[in-house]
């Protein structure tokens, strides 16, 4: 009895049409080999929500299985690779994208870990470069001579 009414439940929600989110179909319409061939390279570059390690296209998971299908229905509308993804992106955020955009936050994650190892190695260089650098020694051997109190203690040293 539940069962029926979660099942009666899903069937009546409606998933948003993509046309809502891409506009109209940019493409022509595939099917066959073609359309397989096509649903498994997108669904590579689509991450499962569920597992969020894996493709929906190796994903076991329900969810995974309800995108592949989604994938393959708006191929064979006539939708294009970057209009699927882009739906897809707008539906659940960039997280979903396996390959994420070069922009924003993204530019940011690897740009900066590359910007402290350049600064890092700079600043090695920059010591190693002040530590060829012979030090400057002071003039400890020349001691001042109009120093009394020196002048007694060598007397003293040089008196047996």
């Amino acid at each position: 009895m539940i069962a029926t009414f979660f099942l009666l439940a899903l069937l009546q929600i409606k998933v948003p049409d993509a046309a809502q989110f891409v506009g109209a179909p940019k493409g022509t319409p595939l099917s066959g080999p073609q359309l397989e061939q096509q649903t498994m390279v997108i669904s590579h570059e689509l991450r499962c929500p569920v597992c969020q390690g894996l493709a929906i296209g190796d994903s076991p998971s329900i969810m995974a299985s309800n995108m592949k299908a989604q994938v393959r229905e708006l191929l064979e509308r006539g939708y294009t690779e970057e209009q699927i993804l882009s739906y897809f992106e707008k539906s659940y955020g960039q997280f979903v994208l396996l390959k994420p955009k070069f922009q924003g936050v993204n530019a940011l994650v690897w740009i900066l870990p590359i910007a402290v190892l350049a600064i890092g190695f700079v600043l090695v260089v920059s010591k190693a470069k002040k530590l060829e650098v012979e030090p400057v020694h002071a003039a400890a051997e020349e001691e001042p001579a109009d120093d009394p109190y020196l002048a007694r203690v060598r007397e003293m040293v040089e008196k047996p």
